[in-house]
Order: C-alpha cells, then structure tokens, then sequence
C-alpha cells in the first residue's frame, strides 16, 4: 500500500469529530476542532473538512460559510507526523511511497479544500481566532473576506519545513505584498500578529477575540441582504478579474452586468431607489 491510500484509509477511518458545523438558515459555522494539537490538519479531519465543505456548497439555501478554528488556534498547518513520515517513505527503497504520494495530497486534499473555497459560489470567510499557519493559513487566506481577532498570527512556517509557499499562498502574497514583500515575509519565517496583517493588507479587519464571530456574523448579514444572483456572479468575476488585462475583464464585466438584469431583483431594487430619490 502506498502512502498516499494508506492516509486516505487512516482519514477515512478516524471517527472523533474534528470538523464541527453549526448551521442557521442561510449560513454556517464550520470550526476546525482538535484544539490540544491546535487544529493540525491531521488526515482524519482533511477528509471531514472536504466533506463538510463539498456538503455545503452544493446546498443552494447556504449563502455564506464562515472558516474558524477551536481556541487557542485557526489551525497550525499541516500535521508534522504526517509530514515526517511522509518524508521518510520517499526516501526509504523499500517503501512504494514516492514523490507521486506527496503530490496526491497536496493536489487533491489540501488543493481540494481551496479550490471549493475560491470556485464555489457560496461567500467564505475566515474568522482568524489565532495562529495560522502554513496550509491553514493558506486555506484563511483563500476565503472571500478574511477578519481576525486581536489574538490572530499569521505564520508562513513553510520555509522553516524546507517547503516553498503553497495552495495558492506564493499567488495571494505576491499580490498583497509584492514579489519582494512576499520574499522576506517567506525568508524571515516570521510571525505577523493581527495589526501588521492588517497594515500589510491582508486581513480586512481586526476585533477584539470576543467579538470576531459577531462580526463575522455582520458579513454573513451582508451577504444575505445582497440578490443572491449579484452575490453568485461577483465572486468569479472579481477572482478571474485579478489575473485578467483591463481589456479582458472589462469583457467578463459586461458578460456578468447583463445577466444580472435578468433577475427580478435589479427591477426591484432600481425601482425602490427611484421611490427613494422622487
């Protein structure tokens, strides 16, 4: 057996209850719940946290998600034992791990959590209750609206592992920080607490630890005061626009804008604001 199904069985098997939903109506609270091993991404709660998020996405009542982790911790990354022994497997001649394993989990469970977040059409954010690190920064960071409490540090740690930046993180930094930002902030490994992310552009905002899922509760609110169907095509198109010439996404604009005046909700709204300026 290789590495790779031999993770797959052991997350397949683990029955303890390590990724917990909370929904209510048109939104949900999924929290990462191992908290004494400070929400490590363990194979076990990999393979519920996909589930729960595939389970969410696909339900058209639930408009927004919000992504938190069981204090003390967001989530410190990827499970060390995992990735020493992963590492060890690939090196070892008499094993059938190889390099192919290492890729599999990377591409399909730890790329497979981002990629639900940032494809679907369902608003995700992330509530930073306190260190973030490595993959579980990056699946922050992949959120629509990322917010952080004042106990929030945010950890690059892939550099400490011999790692380079990755699920998408090397594209985010960049684009926040800058190639020479994002650079040092790998180089130095580094923390940045709550008001440096903040100031480096990369949390929208900070509240006191007590009140970050109220406020996260206020952009869920947001979410569902907008006409879904603005909600739904706004999140593509402002995504694809970030990689898109000027050109290119002044084309998906006019795409998306005449769509939307297909949905009643445009007529509504128009005519309530005409009500408004009479």
């Amino acid at each position: 057996m290789t590495r790779y199904a031999e993770l797959v069985a052991q997350g397949l098997a683990d029955e303890r209850a390590l990724v917990l939903v909370d929904r209510r109506g048109d939104r949900a609270l999924i929290t990462l719940s191992e908290p004494e091993r400070l929400n490590r991404l363990s194979a076990g709660m990999m393979f519920q946290l996909q589930g729960r998020l595939d389970e969410l996405v696909r339900d058209p009542s639930v408009r927004a998600v919000v992504l938190t982790g069981s204090d003390p911790a967001f989530s410190a990354g990827g499970d060390l034992e995992m990735i020493a022994a992963g590492a060890h497997a690939i090196r070892d001649n008499t094993n059938p791990s190889d390099t192919v394993d290492a890729w599999r989990w990377i591409r399909r469970q730890f790329g497979g959590v981002v990629r639900t977040i940032t494809g679907s059409d369902t608003t995700f954010i992330a509530a930073i209750n306190g260190a973030a690190a490595g993959v579980g920064l990056a699946f922050a960071l992949a959120c629509d609206v990322i917010l952080a409490s004042e106990r929030a540090v945010l950890v690059p740690a892939f550099g400490r592992l011999g790692l380079v930046p990755e699920v998408g993180t090397s594209w985010l930094l960049t684009r926040r920080l800058g190639y020479h930002g994002a650079f040092a902030y790998y180089l130095r490994g580094g923390e940045l607490d709550a008001r440096a992310a903040l100031t480096a552009g990369l949390v929208e905002e900070v509240h006191a630890h007590e009140a970050l899922l109220a406020a996260a509760e206020t952009w869920c609110d947001r979410v569902a005061a907008m006409p879904p169907s603005a909600i739904e095509m706004a999140k593509p198109l402002l995504r694809a626009a970030a990689d898109a010439t000027w050109e290119h996404a002044l084309r998906l604009e006019e795409f998306a804008e005449a769509n939307c005046f297909s949905a009643a909700s445009v007529e509504q709204a128009a005519r309530a604001l005409l009500k408004t300026t009479a």
